[in-house]
């Protein structure tokens, strides 16, 4: 009785030594936070896509996408190390570095660059027929500008600011499916997107309205918008993108970055980048969203306006970009 009583033991000891060196209890898992954007929103479609696919692939690492007000609070939350993964526009990014932000004077240099994402053009949504082609026909007008700190807000109020037109509209701080819903009640004249095409929001508006988009371009190179503002550029959303559309429309655009805190680890970063950027990965990401169309390895940082962070910049430096000296760590 007492040789089984001491095998029994013993094997007790075995199995709990093993349990406490298992590598299952030795590599605890990492759990990382992914700020996405509002309902509707394509930086949703993304930071699900990006955390879904990540989760699965990197052993030990969980990631989790949050909604959220868009890239300004992104940035804010960035910075302070509240999430350590988010969508934030380059020009968010390029004024918050510098201070520069509307209404905020605060410098978030806690935040460095991943990859590019896609391009975000600027959608201004007006009814057919109304007479309104350009920016400046909106005065006296109630136009959704998106949520309150969110990229598009954002570069909204910069856009009408630089044309001398905050003032004289009425914004309304709704987010694109909110937006699309009062504008087919009649509720707001206008609605403003900053998001990749097509959008989910401005279907739903073309299946119940006749809709028109308004030439951008024209009003921001006329109003020397580009010189003041480097980080956007001209794009051209193709005809028939949305119903009714039967022309071109020629708009800016801004470009959307998957950033992270300056924090996070390199392996994670570096890992990350190496799976979400393999043919596989980026196949995953078309799925998540169109506009994943755009993701490359030769084009991950058009746009970029702030530094990559370590993991990242050996990442691009092993795919053989060249990093300028400015975006270097």
């Amino acid at each position: 009785m007492k040789s089984k009583l001491k095998i029994v033991l013993t094997g007790l000891a075995l199995l709990a030594l093993c349990i406490g060196t298992s590598p299952a209890s030795a590599q605890r898992s990492t759990f990382l936070a992914f700020g996405g954007g509002p309902t509707g929103g394509t930086f949703n479609y993304f930071a699900n896509g990006i955390a879904i696919y990540l989760s699965r692939a990197l052993p030990n690492v969980e990631i989790s996408s949050e909604g959220s007000g868009g890239s300004g609070e992104n940035l804010r939350r960035l910075h302070a190390g509240q999430v350590d993964f988010g969508i934030v526009y380059s020009g968010d990014a390029y004024l918050g570095r510098a201070g520069q932000l509307p209404n905020d004077d605060r410098q978030y240099t806690n935040v460095r660059t991943m990859g590019y994402l896609y391009g975000a053009p600027a959608q201004l949504v007006v009814r057919g027929g109304a007479g309104i082609t350009s920016a400046k026909d909106l005065a006296g007008k109630r136009v959704a500008v998106g949520n309150a700190g969110s990229g598009a807000a954002l570069a909204a109020e910069r856009f009408f600011r630089h044309m001398g037109l905050w003032d004289d509209i009425n914004p309304q701080f709704l987010g694109y499916s909110p937006a699309a819903s009062a504008f087919r009640d009649g509720k707001i004249d206008a609605f403003w997107v900053l998001v990749g095409y097509p959008n989910a929001s401005i279907i739903e508006a073309a299946t119940q309205d006749n809709i028109a988009l308004v030439n951008l371009h024209h009003d921001a190179e006329e109003s020397g918008f580009y010189d003041a503002f480097p980080f956007y550029a001209r794009v051209e959303i193709p005809a028939d993108t949305y119903r009714g559309q039967g022309e071109p429309v020629v708009t800016f655009q801004d470009s959307t970055f998957w950033m992270t805190n300056a924090g996070v680890s390199d392996d994670i970063v570096y890992e990350s980048l190496k799976i979400i950027y393999s043919p596989e990965g980026l196949q995953h990401m078309v799925t998540a969203h169109a506009a994943a169309r755009e993701m490359s390895v030769q084009g991950a940082l058009t746009g970029a306006s702030v530094a990559l962070h370590p993991g990242a910049y050996k990442f691009w430096t092993e795919q053989g970009l060249t990093i300028p000296n400015e975006l270097k760590p």
